[in-house]
């Protein structure tokens, strides 16, 4: 069966569910794309039933011997003919994301590079699979440990940035031997689906991956879940989804991965550099539109510096170019839906009423598409509620602290704990600053932290398990102790 493409500005993608090596029209009818900067539908996909799931989980069990056998050398080069073609590709992959995320070109093309390089890492790391050997204390037997692919692992990926989310999941699954199902954020399927053929192209064999789009995600996750033979569950999405899943997981007590929600701290002390300390603030504000759980969500900056901050970081703002993500020269693009950007517009909204103050933005602009503007609050009190939530927008709060220890109290005052961000001139204090912040990940006078060859995760409610680097890898195998004695 064909994958019936759809070409939308020059640009095609499948239409079709992937199920076992098959472009399938599934069970249930289709759903429709949207694209955010019109509020248009830009083509529909096909809509995945839970039987649909469990025809892709069986799918992905039958192939699994066979792709777990292969040598993780052939493993590896599957995996690096995927990431040559995304980075032919790349401009493809991009203007394809625009038309049904809404993000900027820009911001697209980095992304569609970003994805592949999860690609190029994971080739790498599919021979590095090490275990170790060793002799027990006693000298009874040798300690042999191996490290086995987990089985059939269902991915479950959002919508604000589908490229990479997907390769950051699939590519070490791959590497070490599982197969998988990919149920891809029904706003944003047709870049999983694109990703899938790009996959079947560079000779991933049938089954091996499974894409299923679906418009009612709960039955459809349930019922994987249930199925014995899947092992594996590895979420990026909200806090809130990420404990339900955890719940019915607990069923079958299936291995799982969380990358769940931030509110980001981006603390800026009296001795940062301000011009910097803005550029960093701008990258981790505003890199995806601000629809990022790593962006920074609350800004503390010292007494004595805020006044400069938040002037220069308004006015590096207020140059940013909105519209549709395809214009020339366009840096914000609109957000992903109409729930998304009322969301953003009802926490700006309460900051008034808490004491604080809009100096720039504020509203969303009168014209199609779910835009907001870039928006920075100053003289924001430390228990507003707009602090407590991700904001997953364009809006920047400042709150002043006067001195070390308060701004570090207030970082860690959240559930949440992925990313923290930190500008300072003094490189001990900023080593015992990041200590001490309660966040898997820490930047120290940069405003971006992602890389494919380092470990991405949270701590408290921000998750469980890491993706990237190599701990990535381990997320997909199971520890396997040998006692032998020769």
């Amino acid at each position: 069966m064909t994958a019936d493409l759809v070409s939308i500005a020059g640009v095609d993608a499948p239409t079709r569910l992937l199920i076992g090596g098959h472009w399938s029209a599934g069970r249930r009818g289709v759903l429709p794309v949207i694209n955010p900067a019109t509020e248009e539908p830009i083509a529909e996909v096909a809509d995945a039933s839970p039987d649909d799931a469990l025809d892709a989980v069986t799918a992905a069990y039958d192939a699994l011997p066979g792709w777990a056998a292969t040598p993780p050398r052939e493993r590896g080069q599957c995996l690096r003919r995927a990431f040559e073609l995304m980075t032919e590709r790349t401009e493809q992959i991009a203007r394809l994301m625009v038309l049904e995320n809404g993000k900027a070109l820009a911001d697209a093309r980095g992304e569609a590079a970003y994805a592949a390089e999860f690609f190029r890492w994971y080739a790498e790391e599919a021979v590095r699979n090490e275990g170790s050997l060793s002799i027990a204390p006693s000298g009874a037997n040798r300690i042999m440990v191996q490290h086995q692919p987990v089985g059939v692992s269902v991915l479950i990926t959002p919508w604000n940035f589908p490229a990479a989310m997907a390769t950051r999941k699939i590519g070490p699954a791959l590497a070490a031997g599982c197969t998988v199902v990919l149920k891809p954020a029904k706003e944003t399927p047709l870049t999983a689906l694109a990703v899938a053929a790009i996959l079947a192209e560079a000779g991933v064999p049938a089954g091996v991956v499974n894409v299923l789009p679906t418009s009612r995600p709960g039955p459809l996750t349930e019922a994987m879940l249930a199925d014995p033979r899947v092992r594996k569950l590895s979420f990026t999405g909200s806090t809130e989804v990420g404990r339900m899943l955890l719940r019915t997981a607990a069923d079958t007590v299936t291995n799982c991965s969380m990358e769940l929600g931030g509110n980001a701290p981006f603390l800026v002390f009296e001795d940062a550099d301000i011009d910097a300390a803005v550029s960093g603030a701008f990258v981790a504000k505003m890199r995806n539109g601000g629809e990022a759980c790593t962006a920074a969500n609350r800004f503390y900056v010292h007494e004595s510096v805020a006044a400069e901050f938040s002037a220069k970081l308004a006015k590096r703002l207020a140059a940013v170019r909105v519209g549709p993500g395809l214009e020339d020269g366009v840096e914000l693009g609109p957000l992903v839906n109409a729930d998304t950007r009322d969301k953003v517009a009802g926490l700006v909204d309460t900051v008034a009423g808490d004491g604080g103050r809009v100096i720039l933005g504020g509203h969303a602009p009168d014209r199609p598409g779910y835009f907001y503007e870039p928006t920075v609050l100053d003289d924001v009190p430390a228990d507003a509620g707009i602090l407590s939530q991700e904001i997953f927008g364009p809006v920047a709060p400042i709150v002043r602290f006067a001195d070390q220890s308060e701004a570090i109290a207030l970082a860690n005052g959240t559930e949440y704990g992925l990313v923290s961000y930190l500008y300072s001139a003094d490189l001990r204090r900023s080593l015992r600053v990041a200590e001490a912040l309660e966040s898997g990940m820490v930047g120290i006078n940069r405003g971006v932290v992602s890389d494919p060859a380092a470990p991405f995760g949270g701590v408290k409610q921000s998750g469980l398990g890491r993706e990237g680097g190599h701990d990535g890898l381990l997320e997909f195998t199971e520890t396997k102790y040998i006692a032998v004695d020769w």
